[in-house]
């Protein structure tokens, strides 16, 4: 596209031949060439020997014309030609200007057209001709092709060959906008593509920076519009012309498809597309997000998409890590909402751009779906969804063994784990560090029987680090039913007594009366005490392995038996520790 201010270089516009720009002040009445009858000819022959397929308009009296031609006499000698002078006639028809017969020649003539005119000589130069090129009384031959025609009344016009169904802005002035184009003359002949240079267009509309008929051509139009915008010569480069490539008094036509308009004042735009029932939470500054998104621009090129990669964008919101239009954008979203954020240039990459993909002023319009969010100073939030009718006098607590049935998902409904799958319920000793922090904090204060929703945050969870099949830094929403729970064990016992043990532990233990105590004594005797009810041993545990962790403790030579002197109890060897210390 060339500025709309005066060009660097203009077309030296050479005299044209007097005998077609000067009025003719005396035409005789002289003998023509015969009509086919045997007399003169009475007026213009046309010879309309190439017509174009479209014919918008037709010249008219009054309209300026640009057009190209060859004089010749009946013998075919040549007389004049615009061709030699390398320059277009350029002047208004029907007022006098040329001689008669070629103002009434070029009459209903189509651009493009070309055709072959027999002037007799009382419509040329009669019979005085013109000394020394015309002699008087001469019939003259014009091959004419017309290239422009234009009336000063006329104003820009605007065809529009495409509109996108969906508009989502039109332009305005003072806009500002990025456009391909193709500008060609009224005869076809192209004088400039914004395609050949690899780049759009982009400018200020209504701000002087375009010539005039442009300014108004780009009115209204959408983003993804194509346009045919016809500008007259005085709305466009008007009697200079511009460099070589556009002569002067001459139309434009420009194909223009707008790839995307803003204004400096514009804010971020938010279109919610899909908003999940029960939005209890909205996003805000300091959140941690992790979304989809489709990158676009404005004419729907794609740039970038989350998909492709198969992983979310997690960041931080409202803190500088991302465009601050995005930043903008995401905050007072909901989980699973989905939304469209059209950002401006100057709330994203500016003037610049970046890479290879995004274009300097380029509006950019993202398709979002939050998957989830959090804050790392959220707890774990719990719901409950059941709660047993009979009384529940204990709940777990720490150190409890307890059983729960769980589903454990994204917060967009994506599954990751299930007990059910399995077949049985879950075991864990709460406080024991075998599950998620999140989960262990959940399943504390449940009776047998109730049921809970958890929303665990990454950092109670799987942290940024996430595991397998949990991405990092994923919110997980835990459904969890408390089976049953069992008391725990004060921390570092492995079996403990419902009373007093007994007052010779070790001759009950030795039950054959040899002094000592191997293995399968020790065994029988733990299990006998489980069954009696008068101990019990750590819950969640084999209790074969439980039982010889236990002989393993007291057997302190490590030679396969224990002693009396080496039989301990574990609050005994505790108050000798305290005793050491002191």
């Amino acid at each position: 596209m060339f500025p709309a201010g005066p060009p660097r270089h203009t077309l030296r516009r050479l005299p044209l031949l007097q005998l077609l720009l000067l009025l003719v002040q005396a035409v005789g009445r002289g003998q023509g060439r015969a009509s086919p009858a045997g007399g003169p000819l009475e007026d213009v022959v046309i010879e309309r020997y190439h017509i174009p397929r479209a014919c918008p308009r037709e010249v008219q009296m009054g309209d300026f014309v640009r057009y190209h031609y060859n004089g010749t006499f009946e013998d075919g000698k040549k007389f004049d030609s615009s061709y030699d002078r390398s320059t277009l006639v350029a002047i208004v028809v029907g007022v006098g200007r040329l001689i008669t017969g070629m103002d009434r020649g070029l009459m209903g003539m189509c651009v493009n057209e070309r055709r072959r005119l027999i002037v007799p000589p009382h419509l040329g130069y009669g019979s005085i001709g013109l000394a020394g090129l015309i002699p008087p009384d001469a019939t003259l031959y014009f091959d004419v092709v017309l290239l422009d025609v234009w009336n000063k009344a006329d104003t820009v016009q605007v065809s529009t060959l495409l509109r996108p169904h969906h508009c989502p802005r039109m332009v305005q002035d003072g806009d500002f906008v990025r456009y391909h184009y193709n500008g060609t003359l009224l005869d076809g002949t192209a004088f400039d593509s914004s395609y050949s240079r690899g780049g759009t267009y982009d400018t200020y509309v209504g701000s002087g920076w375009l010539i005039k008929g442009m300014d108004q051509g780009l009115l209204g139009m959408c983003p993804g519009e194509r346009r045919k915008i016809v500008i007259p010569p005085f709305l466009a480069y008007g009697e200079k012309g511009y460099g070589t490539v556009i002569p002067p008094q001459a139309s434009l036509v420009f194909h223009v498809l707008l790839i995307d308009v803003h204004n400096p004042k514009d804010t971020v735009q938010l279109e919610t597309l899909e908003l999940p029932p029960g939005c209890v939470r909205r996003a805000v500054a300091g959140d941690f997000m992790r979304y989809h998104y489709n990158g676009s621009l404005m004419d729907g090129t794609l740039f970038d998409s989350s998909y492709s990669r198969n992983h979310t964008y997690n960041t931080y919101i409202g803190q500088g890590y991302i465009i601050p239009g995005m930043d903008q954008g995401l905050q007072g979203a909901c989980m699973g909402e989905r939304r469209r954020i059209t950002i401006p240039p100057h709330l994203a990459y500016g003037e610049n751009g970046t890479g290879d993909k995004i274009p300097g002023s380029a509006v950019l319009i993202f398709d979002v779906h939050v998957i989830d969010f959090h804050n790392p100073t959220d707890p774990v939030e719990i719901q409950t969804i059941f709660r047993p009718p009979e009384a529940c006098n204990e709940t777990s607590k720490l150190g409890d063994f307890v059983r729960y049935h769980y589903n454990c998902s994204l917060l967009d409904g994506t599954k990751l784990f299930s007990s059910h799958d399995y077949g049985a319920p879950q075991e864990a000793t709460l406080g024991a560090n075998k599950v998620i922090t999140g989960l262990d904090t959940g399943l504390q204060g449940m009776c047998v029987g109730e049921r809970r929703q958890l929303v665990v945050p990454p950092h109670l969870a799987h942290g940024e680090s996430g595991a397998r099949g949990v991405p990092g830094s994923a919110v997980l929403l835990f459904e969890v039913e408390l089976v049953s729970r069992e008391e725990g064990l004060p921390t570092g016992y492995l079996f403990v007594w419902h009373e007093d043990p007994p007052a010779n532990l070790f001759e009950d233990m030795d039950l054959n009366k040899d002094g000592e105590v191997p293995p399968e004594e020790f065994s029988a005797f733990i299990k006998a005490q489980v069954n009696e009810g008068k101990g019990r041993l750590m819950p969640g545990q084999d209790p074969e392995k439980t039982i010889g962790d236990m002989f393993q403790n007291q057997d302190r030579n490590h030679d396969g038996k224990v002693t009396a002197e080496e039989l301990k109890l574990k609050s005994d060897e505790d108050q000798e520790l305290v005793h050491e210390e002191l």
